[in-house]
Formats: C-alpha cells, sequence, structure tokens
C-alpha cells in the first residue's frame, strides 16, 4: 500500500501544488491589471502563466523524486529529464518577462510622444523590437548551453572545446559571413536610424511600408497586399527612399497638357475647389503653374499636399478627374487638339527629261514658276525644247 500512496502522494502533491500556486498567481495579476489600466505590465506577466508553472512543477518533482522510490535503475535519467525541463522553462519563463518589461516601457514611451514626434516613437519601436530579439537570442543560447552542460560528456568535453574555440570561430565567421553582415546590418539598422517599423519606402521601384525588422531580414508590405522580405544589408548597402525619414506630410504633383488658350485663372478657383471637397488634402499648400509649353500644348502642373503617402496618392487621383471632367463640360477647347488638315503637295521629280547639263528636270503643277523665273513669252522658263526655239 506504501508503494502505491508514495508515488500518488508526491506526484499528485506537485502537479496539485502546481495548479494553486499558478492560478493564485494569476488572480493577483489579475487584480493588478484592473487596478492599473494605464500600463499593460500585468496583463503581459500573464502570459507567462504556462512557463512558470512548469518551472514550479519541475522543481517541486526533482527534489521530492527520491521520496517516490519509483525507476530506481533510471533515476539519474529521469533526474536529467527533469532538469531539462527545469532549465527550459526558467528560459521561457525570463523570455517573457522580459519582453513583458521592454514592451511596458515602449507603450509608457509612445503615450508620451507619439502626438509630438511620432517619427521617433518609431524609431524606438524599431530599436525595442531588435533589443527583444537579442535578448531572446542570448537566453535561448545559454540555456541551450546549461542543457548540454549537464551531461558528463559535454563536461568532459569543454577543455578542448574551449582549446579550440579560436579556430571554430575562425572558420563559423568565414562559413556564416552573410549571417553575420546581415546581424550587424540590423544592429545599424536600429540604432542608426535608417529605416524604422511604419516607415514608408521605396526599394527596387516598389512602394511600400516597413512591417516587420529582425536582425537578418527586413518584410516591405507594398501598397497591392503583397510582402517583399528582403536581407537588412540592402539597406546598408544600396540607395532608398525612405518618405517618411523625418516627416510623414508629403507634396505631390498633377500634370495636364492643354491647348494654350486653356483658363489658367479658372483652373486655379476650381483647384482650390476640388481640394476643400477633398478630405484627404491636409489644408497646407496647394499651387497652379505653367512649366513647359510646346507648339501644340502647354504644360500644366499643381501642387498638392498630404499628411502621408497614402492621401498625397488619393489627393492627385481626385484632382486629376475632377479637373479634366471639369475641363471637358466647362472649357472643351482647352483640351488639346491634333491637327487633321491635308499638307501640301510635294514637288513629283520628272525622269523623263533631262536638262542640257545631264540632271533630272522638275515637273511642278501649274501655276509654279521654275527655277529661272516666270515663263517669257509664253515659253515655260524650265522647258529646254522651247528656249531652243526662242534661240
Amino acid at each position: 500500500m506504501e508503494d502505491v500512496l508514495r508515488p500518488l502522494i508526491v506526484f499528485g502533491g506537485s502537479v496539485v501544488l502546481t495548479l494553486m500556486l499558478g492560478w493564485s498567481t494569476d488572480r493577483l495579476l489579475r487584480k493588478a491589471d484592473a487596478r492599473h489600466p494605464e500600463t499593460p505590465m500585468w496583463e503581459l506577466l500573464r502570459r507567462g502563466r504556462i512557463p512558470y508553472q512548469l518551472l514550479i512543477c519541475a522543481v517541486l518533482l526533482r527534489s521530492s523524486f527520491s521520496e517516490a522510490r519509483l525507476f530506481e535503475g533510471s533515476r539519474g535519467t529521469v533526474e536529467r529529464v527533469l532538469t531539462l525541463v527545469l532549465i527550459g522553462s526558467a528560459a521561457w519563463l525570463v523570455i517573457r518577462i522580459a519582453a513583458a518589461v521592454v514592451e511596458t516601457s515602449y507603450t509608457r514611451y509612445a503615450n508620451v510622444h507619439r502626438e509630438r514626434d511620432p517619427a521617433r516613437v518609431r524609431r524606438v519601436r524599431t530599436q525595442v523590437t531588435l533589443i527583444r530579439r537579442v535578448v531572446s537570442a542570448i537566453v535561448g543560447v545559454v540555456a541551450v548551453a546549461a542543457m548540454l552542460l549537464t551531461f558528463p560528456a559535454m563536461r568532459a568535453a569543454g577543455a578542448s572545446l574551449l582549446a579550440s574555440a579560436g579556430i571554430l570561430g575562425i572558420v563559423a565567421g568565414v562559413a556564416a559571413q552573410s549571417t553575420l553582415s546581415n546581424l550587424f546590418a540590423g544592429l545599424q539598422i536600429a540604432f542608426g536610424d535608417m529605416v524604422r517599423i511604419g516607415d514608408t519606402v521605396v526599394v527596387d521601384g516598389e512602394w511600400g511600408t516597413v512591417e516587420e525588422i529582425t536582425l537578418t531580414f527586413l518584410t516591405v508590405n507594398t501598397w497591392d497586399e503583397r510582402r517583399i522580405t528582403m536581407p537588412v544589408s540592402y539597406f546598408t548597402s544600396k540607395p532608398f527612399e525612405n518618405w517618411s525619414r523625418d516627416s510623414p506630410q508629403m507634396t505631390g504633383t498633377v500634370i495636364w497638357h492643354l491647348d494654350h488658350r486653356a483658363p489658367l485663372d479658372a483652373m486655379r478657383d476650381r483647384l482650390r475647389d476640388i481640394l476643400r471637397e477633398c478630405p484627404a488634402w491636409d489644408g497646407r499648400a496647394y499651387n497652379l503653374t505653367v512649366v513647359e509649353t510646346t507648339p501644340s500644348t502647354i504644360q500644366v502642373r499643381a501642387l498638392v499636399t498630404a499628411k502621408d503617402a497614402g492621401d498625397i496618392w488619393t489627393v492627385r487621383v481626385e484632382v486629376r478627374e475632377q479637373m479634366i471632367r471639369w475641363l471637358s463640360e466647362q472649357h472643351p477647347y482647352a483640351l488639346p487638339r491634333v491637327s487633321t488638315a491635308p499638307a501640301d503637295p510635294a514637288p513629283v521629280l520628272d525622269r523623263s527629261h533631262h536638262s542640257p547639263g545631264g540632271a533630272a528636270g522638275i515637273t511642278r503643277p501649274p501655276g509654279i514658276p521654275g527655277p529661272s523665273g516666270p515663263p517669257q513669252d509664253g515659253v515655260p522658263a524650265h522647258d529646254p525644247q522651247g528656249a531652243a526655239q526662242e534661240y
């Protein structure tokens, strides 16, 4: 009977105690979150309840497993498994706590500076994201190393591994050159303030918004909802356009090719009316000028402003459509025209007659004088036979 009750007490008691501690801790975090809704700290800490319970259960079982008197022949293996679970759950919990602290710090900072300096908030967001990833990677590497050291063979090989660390480092550096370059490029982007999460960029002719930045790659969400994934080293080695580097506000242009008689003053008034009815226009500025002229048309350019890249596109297409519609209805003469008048007949070469010098004669339409002047005495000046008869 004792052989049955002892394992049940050990394992059952560990599980029950784990559930009770987990429930109590979660309840305390709920109350703290209700009392302090201005900070997401407590809600974020609740995401670590699973690794927290795993850690408690592993500690309890690891410390009381010998009292269960089970698996005596495999006791070392069971204890090593429990130790691995303990290390893994501890690392998982540390990552969750670090993420909660970092995210809370960013939220407080963003709430204070979002309205005054949105560009700076995006920069901090990028830095916080990369810092969290670096911390997670470091904790993961340390946890894996601690797990490996639980095996006696790995501890015995530790001295030889340290002795050959220099050679292995050189080999790994050469083999992972591109990976390391992307890693350092990611840190340079995070703290060099080159590009941030939420920035509007143009890379390789594609316009989009930076959606994610990691230590090795960057994702751009294009206007047509595609995702372009690029190595972060691209942004440190090649030029790219950042439309929201300091401010997301933008100025756009609209071009028309019109007739020289286009009513420019009326167009300026109409542009003002169109912009006043357009919600995407931010009201900062507008202008309409003639920037080029050709023998058949003039080039009219309108400048408009908006708060970001998405709105400037909306303003441009709205102004272009409304202005063309207004011109076609109210001032159709202002639209460009293509001349379709027939051209004058060109001279025709007459190779049936030759001049005394051997050159081919030219046959011209009636009434057009030749190169020797008007006809004299009824004989065309270009007729060599008539000239001979007169002679």
